[in-house]
């Protein structure tokens, strides 16, 4: 199944935009242990163009930071299908950076369930 990749087109990775995202531009909603930082963009040729962010100072160890994104990427990527299908119809394109909030080291049913419930809010 094609939709299921995460292709670097997808990946966002300019400074300025990250930087516009956080800038009084971007708008964002929390599901613990996630929160998501958005806002619409024209220049891309991706539906969602996807970053994360975990604190350097609640994980010390890079080991740590790197499992936790990773865990994120993948239930992003399981879980993107639908949202990219209505995007796609409505033609509008939009910068995502997720940032882990949680203090200890999540497992995996705790990340996916929170990137579904964030999938679905922004589905709404």
């Amino acid at each position: 199944m094609s939709t299921q990749t995460f292709k670097k087109s997808e990946r966002l990775k300019s400074r300025k935009t990250i930087s516009r995202l956080f800038n009084r531009e971007g708008n964002s909603f929390g599901k613990y242990p996630l929160r998501l930082v958005f806002m619409e963009i024209e220049e891309s040729e991706s539906p969602i163009q996807f970053t994360v962010s975990v604190s350097k100072r609640k994980f010390k160890r890079a080991v740590d930071r790197n499992r936790v994104k990773r865990q994120i990427r993948e239930a992003y990527r399981l879980n993107k299908a639908p949202l990219f299908e209505k995007l796609k119809q409505s033609g509008k394109k939009y910068a995502w950076m997720v940032i882990f909030t949680g203090s200890e080291l999540p497992d995996y049913q705790q990340v996916e369930k929170a990137m579904k419930k964030i999938l679905a809010k922004f589905e709404a």
